[in-house]
Parts: structure tokens; sequence; C-alpha cells
């Protein structure tokens, strides 16, 4: 029944058409010949269901078609505005022409650098024009409509303005009737907008709609990489529908794509684990030229961002930055070192190569990119290997620089100097005055606790290391409540604190979870005589505790062990090396006079029965006091 109706208005309508189907269609293209009557065709119904009568066209012009081409070709060799606007004055003669001549006009702005087009609006050929599209606007194509919506804009039409509303209401008129990938480019620009109003908000309510209702017609990996970084944001279920899609077109993105997607994921905190790890793979067999280094980069800053790791992706991108060290900047390698760091990823020659570009440009590091650098090599722990050679450019670039940075970069800095044992004197009077522990103690509860905490381990290794006066006790003494807070153990602890307890059981005491002065928290404490059995620890003095152990003093031949257990967050993620943070805790025990027993998690896990874990903690006890005799 439709197609009856259709074409019964067809030879209505070719009674009124300048020329027929066959003969217009043979001046153009073939991929146009189809389209051409469209824009007529549409207006002519337009006018029907208004109950206006057919718009009567000029018999005697053959040539509307191949002016519209001629006027193409002519926008598409201008150069300028200018030449745009006399094109038009020229020749120009529909809405759809003048709607090509906007997209020129705006794209060209553009390309030339141009921020401020309103002085083409005064411009009585730009008036005309647009007077042109308002009045005509239901004779623009598809295509047109949506890519003349973004141009207005850029040429500084107000978005409530009369001619805005026009095309706003017309695009809203034919929204079912755009493709699947019209409506993703209008909705990727109108996704950005801070705060639409008006017909725009609405129209960016409908766009929205008619993608979630249609998403199952998205079939390019542009349009939906598009869509997941402008539009993904605005719709929790539509972004949940366009990860499922861009996990089936993974295989189709290119690497810039790829990118894309991961930084709207990171910057979402959207963590799709299958999605992730179909980027990873995709992205690894990427040939190296579609691989720049701002795209690792960023992928790596969006990997580190939701804490995604992929080992052969990270193998990959160092080795295609091993031999870029000369084109990167310092603040690609801060930058990339700070993600590697958050990723507790270290790659022990890519790092060697930022220490070598920091010795060889260490001019053109700012004091903040510096910073930035010492806490990630902190935080993993890693001392290049022309350690004082790089630290005394260090100390020679921060040398009168620490006062000046702000309160937390400063803690930090100096906390991370004690994990890389570069620590001097200066650094210390800079973060235990007083006075500057007053602006710790603001903002966020957790967060001030645990700069506090960081100010006493600062200050253990000052009274350890003997770099400070004697007046450091009091500092410790300050800073003593930061650390009395209860923590629930975990499975690992627990277990360390049973087996420890059957260890004992024959006589002898230990203590689990116990809080010292040194801001540290040891698993468990255990003293053992000189044939390492347990003694009663309880009747020992122990000037580690808060509240101050009194007793009798250590027997002869007797050492303080320590356990601390390793969990899966306290190494790195390629290796078995403790992160900066626990290797400084064993550190300070140790110069504390304890013998430190490490119970890493992926040996405990081997151990099937609690006879086997006495066993295992039996064992580590002869080494460690036959290392400690052997010194």
């Amino acid at each position: 029944m439709t197609t009856r109706l259709l074409g019964r208005w067809a030879r209505l309508l070719g009674t009124w058409c300048p020329v027929s189907a066959s003969s217009a269609t043979a001046y153009l293209p073939p991929l146009l010949a189809s389209q051409s009557l469209g824009p007529q065709l549409h207006s002519q119904m337009r006018r029907m269901c208004d109950g206006r009568p057919l718009m009567k066209v000029d018999h005697d012009n053959n040539s509307t078609f191949v002016l519209e081409t001629v006027l193409e070709k002519h926008i598409q060799k201008a150069s300028s505005p200018q030449e745009v606007l006399q094109f038009w004055n020229d020749d120009g003669r529909s809405g759809n022409q003048a709607a090509i001549c906007i997209i020129k006009l705006a794209r060209l702005s553009v390309e030339n650098g141009v921020l401020d087009c309103s002085h083409y609006l005064q411009d009585p050929r730009m008036t005309k024009l647009l007077c042109t599209v308002s009045s005509e606007v239901s004779t623009v194509w598809n295509g047109n409509l949506v890519a003349v919506v973004r141009a207005l804009f850029l040429l500084g039409v107000a978005q409530e303005g009369k001619l805005m509303n026009a095309i706003v209401t017309e695009a809203l008129w034919r929204l079912r009737r755009f493709s699947y990938k019209q409506l993703a480019t209008l909705m990727g620009w109108v996704g950005t907008l801070e705060a639409p109003q008006g017909q725009m908000l609405q129209l960016q309510n409908h766009l929205l709609k008619q993608l979630e209702l249609r998403w199952t017609e998205l079939a390019d990996a542009r349009t939906a990489s598009v869509l997941i970084a402008r539009v993904g944001h605005l719709s929790p279920t539509f972004m949940d529908k366009l990860e499922d899609k861009a996990l089936e077109l993974a295989e189709k993105f290119d690497a810039d794509d790829i990118r894309k997607v991961a930084l709207s994921l990171a910057s979402q905190g959207r963590r799709s684990v299958p999605l992730l790890r179909a980027l990873s793979y995709h992205l690894q067999q990427k040939p190296a030229l579609e691989l720049s280094t701002p795209l690792l980069l960023d992928v790596l800053y969006a990997f580190g961002k939701i804490n995604f790791k992929q080992d052969q992706l990270f193998q990959r991108i160092s080795a295609e930055l091993l031999p870029r060290k000369a084109e990167l900047s310092s603040s690609d390698v801060t930058r990339c070192a700070k993600s590697l760091a958050y990723l507790k990823w270290l790659e022990c020659d890519l790092f060697e190569r930022f220490s070598e570009h920091y010795l060889e440009n260490s001019e053109t590091y700012s004091t903040l990119q510096l910073c930035s650098l010492l806490l990630s090599l902190a935080r993993l722990n890693f001392p290049p290997s022309k350690t004082e050679e790089f630290f005394s450019k260090v100390h020679e670039a921060l040398n009168g620089q620490v006062q000046d940075l702000e309160p937390y970069l400063r803690v930090d800095l100096v906390w991370s100097l004690c994990i890389l044992r570069q620590l001097k004197p200066q650094y210390l009077q800079s973060v235990l005055d007083p006075v500057f522990q007053t602006n710790l103690t603001g903002g966020n509860p957790s967060r001030a606790q645990n700069y506090r905490l960081k100010l006493l381990h600062i200050a253990t290794t000052a009274q350890l290391e003997k770099l400070s006066p004697p007046t450091t006790s009091s500092v410790l003494s300050l800073h003593l409540p930061a650390q009395t807070q209860e923590t629930r153990p975990t499975l690992l602890q627990a277990s360390l604190k049973e087996v420890l307890r059957s260890l004992t059981s024959n006589g002898g005491s230990f203590r689990a979870g116990v809080n010292t002065i040194y801001g540290w928290t040891i698993d468990g404490e255990l003293v053992i005589d000189s044939h390492n059995k347990p003694v009663d620890l309880l009747a020992i003095e122990a000037p580690h505790l808060c509240e101050g152990g009194k007793g009798s003093p250590m027997p002869y031949g007797a050492h303080r062990i320590a356990f601390l257990v390793g969990e899966f967050s306290y190494y790195n993620s390629r290796s078995k090396e403790l992160m900066g943070r626990f290797a400084m805790q064993k550190h300070h025990l140790q110069q504390a006079g304890f013998l430190t027993v490490e119970v890493p998690y992926f040996e405990w896990q081997e151990l099937k029965n609690d006879w086997l874990k006495v066993e295992y903690l039996k064992d580590k006890l002869r080494k460690a006091v036959a290392v400690e005799m052997a010194k």
C-alpha cells in the first residue's frame, strides 16, 4: 500500500518538476543520482502536509543540478572565507548550497586559527546566506544539516537565536530519518557543550534517546570510539551497551581509537576488564609506526588511573620507549614514570634511561617535575646505578627550593628521600618544625593522619641515622596518635598469629599487631635465646612500644624478632621486590635492633597445614640468626 501511494505521488510531482528523474540524474555522479531528488521531494511533501500549494519551478531553467555541482566544486577549491562568500553571492540558490557554504566557512576559520568570527556575521553576503538557510532549511540534506549545526556554533551564532532554533527544530523533525552515524556525529558535538539550554538541551536528550534505542545499528569502530569518549558519561546504561559494542569492534580499532577509549574509561572510572584486555591485545599487534610517544603515554596514564595491569603490553611499550630517550621531554619522562609507579611495574632498563635523561637534561626539569620523578623512584624502590652523580644533581636542584613547595608535596618529597636513603639535615628542618606541622591538620582527616604518619617515619629516619639532635624524640611523641588506630587483621596476619601461638605453646610468649614508636606495625614479635628457643618477652624491656615497656634487660645472646607479612600489594608487579614503603619499614626495624623475618604471601600459600607453617617459621628464624652471626 505504501509503495503504491509513493508511486502516485511521484507521478503527481513529476508534472511540477523541471526535469524528470532520468534526465536529472544524467548530470550527477552515480553515488548522488539516487539522492538528488530527495530534498525537492521532501519539500513538496511538507507543503502538501501543511495544506499549502505545491512549489512552482521555472521550467525554462534546466540547470539546477549542474549549478549545484559547479558551486560545490568552487567551494571545495576556496582558500579563504571571502572566496566562499563571493561564490555564494554569484551562484548560490538553494538552502542546501547555503549550508555547504556555511560548513566551508567554519572549516576555513578553524584551519586559519580565527577564533572570533563575529565580523563575518556583519557581511551582507553572510546575512543573505543565513537567511537562505533559515527559510529553506527543509531542503538541506541530512548530512549537511548535521554539520551546519556545529558550523553555526563555531561562527558565533547564538544558541537561542532564531536561526539556530530553526536548524535545531528541523533536526528534531528528522531524528528518526538520520542514519546512526549522523546521529553520533551530531551528538558528538552537542554532548561536549558545557551547559546546553532550551532547544539545544532538548536536542541532546532526544539524540541520546535515539542513540540508546538504536544502539544495535552501531557498526563503525570510529563512531563507537567517539560515542564512548563524548557521550558515554551522560548515560551509564548507554555506556554499558557501548562497552559491549566496543568489545565486538575492538579488532577494527586503530591505535588512536584505542587511546580514546582507554582515556574515556579512565576518566569515567570504568574498569571493564574484558574490554581492557581486548584493547591491550589489539594494541600489541599494531605496527611501531602507529605507536607514537604521546599515544603510548596516554595509554599508560589511562591504565594507571584504573589500575589495570597487562605485562605483555607494558613490555611492548617499554621496548618502544627505550630507543626514544632522545626525543622524550622532561614532562614525558615524569608522566611515564608516575604511571608505571602507580601500576607498581618496574622495568629497570627503562627507569635507568629516565635517570640518564635527567643527568643529561637536568636544566629542563622544573622543581615539580623533579619531585614527581623522585616520588616515582621511591615508590618502586629503584636507586639509579649512577647514584652519587644522580643525587648530587638532585640535591643541587633542590637547594633552596624545598621551602617553597606546597606542604603536602614537601612531606612527600622528604619521605621519598628517606626511602632512597638520601635524606639531608636541611630537608629535615623544613618538615619537622612544629609551625609547619600545623599546616597539615586541616582538610580530609584520613589524609591528615596519613601525612602525620609520614612525618613520624621521617623523624624515625632522622633519629636512627643520627641526622638530627636528640629533640627528635619529642617529635616522635608529638605524632604518636597518628598510628594508634585499630585495623582489622588480614587473613595472612591472622594465620601468622595462630602459628606463633603454636610455636610458643611450650613456653615463652609473643605479641601480634605491635604498634611501635617508629610509626610501623609489627605483625608478630618474638624474643629467642641463644638456643633459638622462645622466651617470655613480657618480662623483658621493650623501648619500642608506644606505651613504654619496662622490664629486665635482654638476656645475653638473645634476639628480638620482628615478623613482617608480605601481602600481594607489598611487592612490585614484575618481581618479588618490596615496594619502597615496606622496604623502609624493614630497614628501620633492622636499625632499631630487630632481626626481621619476612613472611611473603607466595610462600605462605604453599604451606598446607599448621605443622608445615611452624617448621617454616623455625627455618626462617635459624636463617635470620645465622645471617646476623655471620656479620
